[in-house]
């Protein structure tokens, strides 16, 4: 059997992000682009604003003539966003302006409507003095023409979204998604769509990770549920093989009827590493197959999907370039002992609520089977206890791995960083 046994989480996690080849690039539709890592920088095409504007709804004068509180002005002009300026603000005039209007000639500076007073249609008191450039956004403030206004490497956010469409950028060049096939192992599986038998097992695993899959913007295919039959599984493991990551859930242990890992070093699947010092997902298996990745996850349902959250997942982010590819980690309070069995890193899962001092408590969801799946519906995150604990008591501030975001952190969660 080739790959090592019972490494760390981190020395698992390290062992993957070696061997996730660069993805390349392909241009993407503007729709598309949410959640992608752009492949190229991407420049301002002008000013913006494209002159100096109004930051308020006021007035628009020379501060010369608010010297002195209580100048009267008189409005000459009549400026809304998308106005352009006819005339020019003499000495003891001034426009009436809204926001994002463009500032006349003559003008430096806004005076807010609420530090003015209206005296009739066409004279205004100001109230206030104000300095050359006050409320006024300057051209080329948010951005100049040439300027990089987004990174390569960059993950396009909705601000980005937003950035993009300023500079008209209907297509981005970003890096590649990869294309991933999920398929589950075992006899005992009863598809959702089958006839109901209470003594079958219903198959959960491909759908919750199809789920997890789809959580960071990619559609897996399903390749269905292959019996514990060699010839059968290698048919399958054959098709899975073309994507870019496979995900076989079920089969990895050592049954006799775990066909899986065997099945897949005969198809030419190299295995780095088999078993990680992890409670729950022990039998976990990574593989490469040239430049494709192959995950054999266990088949108890939470396993399967906390491996795919430690493993597959930061893979994938890491294949679509994303520099950041763990999910976010924070610090919370236990609610009350965890009792634990040392040699392998456990994952409590946890429900997290707000302390009255602001801080985080952690509190389990009930009973960790790997088999008890509703440990991970309820769950916000995963607690790690230490692999060389005995228990962690009520108060003691541990460190969780939040299940809602991928928006995290560089470097592995045993680091604390």
């Amino acid at each position: 059997m080739n790959g090592k046994t019972n490494l760390t989480i981190g020395e698992a996690q390290a062992c993957v992000l070696r061997h996730v080849p660069a993805g390349g690039v392909e241009e993407v539709p503007f729709d598309d682009l949410l959640g992608r890592v752009l492949a190229e920088e991407v420049r301002a095409n002008r000013d913006l604003p494209p002159r100096d504007v109004s930051a308020m709804d006021g007035f628009a004068v020379r501060s010369a003539d608010t010297a002195s509180a209580g100048a009267t002005l008189t409005v000459v002009d009549d400026l809304k966003a998308g106005d352009r300026p006819k005339l020019t603000i003499a000495a003891g005039e001034c426009a009436r302006i809204m926001t994002g209007a463009p500032t006349p000639p003559g003008a430096d500076a806004v005076v807010r409507v609420e530090d003015t007073r209206a005296l009739s249609a066409n004279r205004v008191e100001i109230v206030v003095s104000v300095k050359a450039g006050n409320d006024i956004r300057a051209r080329g403030e948010a951005m100049r023409n040439g300027d990089v206004v987004l990174a390569a490497g960059a993950e396009i956010t909705p601000g980005a979204i937003g950035m993009l469409a300023t500079v008209k950028s209907a297509r981005a060049l970003v890096r590649r998604a990869p294309g991933v096939a999920i398929l589950s192992s075992g006899d005992e599986l009863d598809s959702l769509d089958a006839p109901f038998d209470p003594e079958r097992i219903p198959e959960a695993n491909g759908h919750a990770l199809m789920a997890q899959t789809r959580a960071l913007g990619i559609e897996p295919v399903r390749l269905g549920i292959a019996r514990d039959d060699p010839q059968e599984l290698a048919s399958y493991l054959r098709r899975g093989l073309d994507y870019d990551v496979l995900l076989v859930s079920g089969g990895s242990s050592v049954g006799v009827y775990d066909h899986v890992r065997p099945t897949l070093e005969s198809l030419g699947v190299t295995l780095h590493f088999w078993r990680v010092a992890l409670k729950p997902g022990h039998p976990v298996a990574f593989g490469t197959f040239g430049q494709h990745l192959v995950f054999a996850l266990p088949g108890n349902p939470v396993s399967s999907m906390v491996c795919f959250e430690l493993f597959a997942g930061p893979a994938i982010r890491a294949f679509m370039g994303h520099p950041r590819p763990f999910r976010r980690s924070v610090t919370a309070t236990l609610a009350h002992t965890v009792k634990h069995r040392p040699g392998r890193t456990e994952l409590v899962r946890v429900t997290l609520r707000r302390d009255a001092d602001g801080g985080l408590s952690a509190t389990s969801t009930g009973l960790q089977d790997s088999g008890v799946l509703s440990s991970m519906a309820w769950a916000d995150g995963l607690l790690v206890v230490p692999q060389d604990s005995e228990e962690l008591a009520a108060g003691t501030v541990a460190r969780v791995q939040l299940l809602d975001g991928f928006e995290a952190t560089s470097s592995f969660i045993e680091t604390g960083a």
